[in-house]
């Protein structure tokens, strides 16, 4: 059950960072073809209706779609030079604290997104040029959001199992 749910986590994980990669490759090609339509005027091509604005959307939900994978593969930024002398112990504690302060954060972001999404929803508000409701990009990264809390949550579990266990984490987290 345990290592069920744990490849479960992983998949979702990986899934979302699959959707935010493509959808970075997509916002790649829209700039592109859109730089290049305004190079070429002269040919009568010209530029993407709304870029910037198809830039946002993509950018965003990219950024939630990667906090997952980032968090599950431990890969957050860390200062080492104290933990590194450290013995085996107090580094779980220390993870233990930080997956628990991430999952706050990951609460916090989860709360206060859904709550503009909400609002923006309510609002009915569009983007300047190609109108489309703003309430979309918001719920595109309320996808990535709520899967980061979910990671997040795995991830407390993981560290709790390996802090009462007295083992280190195992299927290749990283262990300071």
């Amino acid at each position: 059950m345990f290592d069920r749910i744990d490849r479960s986590m992983r998949s979702l994980a990986a899934f979302l960072a699959i959707l935010g990669g493509l959808a970075l490759i997509a916002v790649i090609l829209a700039t592109v073809t859109s730089v290049s339509g305004r190079a070429l005027l002269w040919a009568g091509l010209g530029p993407i209706r709304g870029d910037f604005e198809l830039v946002e959307l993509g950018t965003g939900f990219a950024v939630f779609a990667f906090l997952p994978w980032v968090q599950i593969n431990r890969q957050h930024a860390s200062v080492e030079i104290l933990t590194m002398h450290l013995g085996d112990t107090a580094n779980r504690v220390i993870d233990m604290v930080s997956d628990l302060l991430m999952l706050a954060i990951a609460l916090l972001l989860t709360w206060k997104h859904w709550d503009g999404t909400l609002d923006k929803l309510a609002y009915g508000e569009t983007t300047f040029i190609i109108q489309y409701p703003i309430w979309w990009a918001y719920a595109s990264g309320l996808v990535g959001a709520i899967g980061f809390v979910l990671v997040s949550i795995w991830c407390v579990i993981l560290s709790a199992r390996a802090l009462m266990s007295g083992q280190n984490q195992s299927h290749g987290e990283t262990v300071h």
